[in-house]
């Protein structure tokens, strides 16, 4: 009872989601890293929807796993046919996995009204396909669609048709809350229910349309289901489905269940990080467990509490799931805020230095400066105050020109001529926009005398007119987000001039990538020296 088994629909269920879009190169590294970090199952996708899914299964047959079954997701067969003539059960086969997963009917007004069949003919429908499928060596998992509703509406036969797949011979009953309509409660009682009497393993699978996959995923853990399905962060149709992120760390930390990922815990952040950029996706911040906002303190209170012990406002150790603790700098702040920020920097925790510092976030701040998400700036602007801070490179000059061409496409390119040491470098780059062409010059510049700024690139720009009453002549805050392959970091930019505000950011991006490859350089050169 204490072993959960994770079945993995990212690829399927997930993809599913509005703005998803997998390639299968994409499917294909998704799959690797599931099957790296210890997933049971992955469902690779629905072999008669499209020629991709099919070609993953083809190069899924060629791969060894090292952990996971892939298994193929189907639907049972289709009415008034029988399961070997059914084009849906031919490419279950053709996909050549060792297990897969039918979905059924277990609502009746499905039955009667999206199938338009009778009962029993549903009933038969989902027998036969298990008993075919079973008859062809395949280990066979039922997906009981919509089995909350339909065990709300009418027990008795959303319970038959579990029973008419376990007789069949399905292995694994899966009860669905398609819908999302389900309370934690009711799927504590139904799920209890079936368990006692199933005489087979049962699984879960939840939607998120009401806010509740995830916890009606623990409480049909807490009622005997011991096979979880979700998506790598509850991605999905509609509000998307029981998130992986939220559900594993819960299972293993709170409810104390084991899990071949389990030893695997502190990649769970690195996971979530790793499909969001194969899906192309934005991070959501305040995901829980895995967000960047999570751990992450403001108030001066906070602060001041979880100094002195991380459990007065962390439910957890944020490296139990490779998180990690930040102190957000602002107006807001406190002494002890600062200080905090200061050892970070391996700076002395000085109440004098930290007043000056305090002081000059709060006179940025009210100039339209804003550092809680700019880490790289805040980080900069400590060394500037405190007189550690050195120039990387020295600005002679740059030239930024928007041209229309004749066709009516603009063209943008930037020139730059920098200074590093007593060497001078003139380079020119074209862009989508002066941010891109600049940064697309000055890494030219750069990147021969320092080949890291190679591993950077910018993930995210925003602007944000800060006293908008002035109209054109507004001054406008500009947000980077940069990173590399070990972290993400935000800098900041404020000038009336919008190409100006988004120079000072890029220029606090590239050199707290330098600061910290020099810190690196430094660390390395005295472990060497001490050894």
């Amino acid at each position: 009872m204490d072993r959960i088994w994770l079945y993995d629909s990212t690829l399927r269920d997930g993809a599913q989601g509005e703005g998803v879009s997998f390639s299968l190169e994409d499917k294909l590294a998704i799959a690797t890293k599931l099957d790296e970090l210890g997933f049971d199952y992955i469902e690779g996708g629905y072999p008669l929807s499209n020629p991709k899914d099919m070609a993953f299964f083809q190069e899924a047959a060629r791969r060894r796993w090292r952990h996971a079954q892939i298994t193929a997701f189907g639907m049972t067969r289709r009415a008034r046919m029988t399961a070997a003539a059914d084009e849906g059960m031919a490419a279950l086969l053709a996909a050549k996995t060792p297990i897969v997963t039918v979905v059924g009917k277990s609502w009746d007004l499905h039955v009667t009204e999206v199938l338009r069949v009778s009962l029993d003919e549903n009933l038969r429908m989902i027998s036969e396909s298990v008993r075919y499928l079973k008859s062809k060596g395949k280990e066979v998992y039922f997906d009981a669609e919509h089995f909350y509703d339909g065990y709300r509406a009418n027990p008795d036969y959303a319970c038959k048709t579990l029973a008419a797949a376990r007789e069949a011979g399905a292995s694994v009953l899966v009860l669905c809350d398609t819908n999302g309509s389900a309370l934690p409660s009711e799927v504590l009682g139904a799920t209890r229910a079936v368990v006692v009497q199933a005489g087979t393993t049962i699984g879960f699978h939840g939607h998120n349309d009401g806010g509740l996959a995830v916890a009606n995923t623990l409480a049909a853990v807490e009622a005997g289901a011991t096979h979880v399905q979700g998506t790598i962060n509850g991605l999905g149709e509609r509000a998307g489905n029981a998130d992986f992120c939220v559900v594993i760390p819960n299972l293993i930390l709170k409810m104390k269940r084991s899990c071949r990922f389990g030893e695997n815990l502190p990649r769970l952040t690195e996971l979530s990080r790793y499909v969001y950029e194969v899906a192309n996706m934005t991070l959501r911040d305040n995901q829980p467990f895995v967000g960047r906002s999570v751990f992450a303190h403001k108030g001066g209170m906070h602060v001041d509490a979880v100094l002195k012990n991380p459990r007065t406002y962390e439910h957890i150790r944020p490296e139990q799931v490779g998180n990690e603790r930040r102190i957000l700098v602002s107006e807001l702040s406190g002494g002890a805020t600062i200080l905090a920020k200061m050892e970070k920097y391996n700076l002395t925790r000085d109440r004098k230095q930290s007043r000056l510092v305090l002081d000059a976030v709060r006179r940025l701040e009210n100039e339209g400066y804003a550092f809680e998400a700019a880490e790289g700036s805040f980080g900069l602007l400590v060394k500037r105050l405190l007189g550690t801070y050195r120039p990387f490179f020295e600005l002679e000059g740059f030239r930024v020109i928007v041209e229309r061409r004749q066709n009516g496409e603009p063209i943008t390119e930037a020139t730059i001529k920098v200074r590093v040491g007593g060497q001078e470098e003139l380079t020119a780059s074209e862009g989508d926009g002066p941010v891109n062409a600049l940064d697309g010059a000055l890494r030219k510049a750069l990147e021969r005398f320092y080949p890291c700024l190679k591993e950077v690139r910018l993930v995210d720009f925003k602007v944000r007119v800060i006293n908008p009453r002035a109209g054109t002549a507004a001054r406008v805050r500009v947000m980077i987000e940069s990173r590399d392959q070990e972290e993400i970091w935000g800098t900041v930019g404020v000038s009336e001039n919008l190409i100006q505000a988004s120079w000072l950011a890029l220029v606090d991006s590239i050199e707290y990538k330098l600061f910290k490859e020099m810190e690196r350089q430094g660390r390395t050169s005295g472990q060497r020296s001490t050894s």
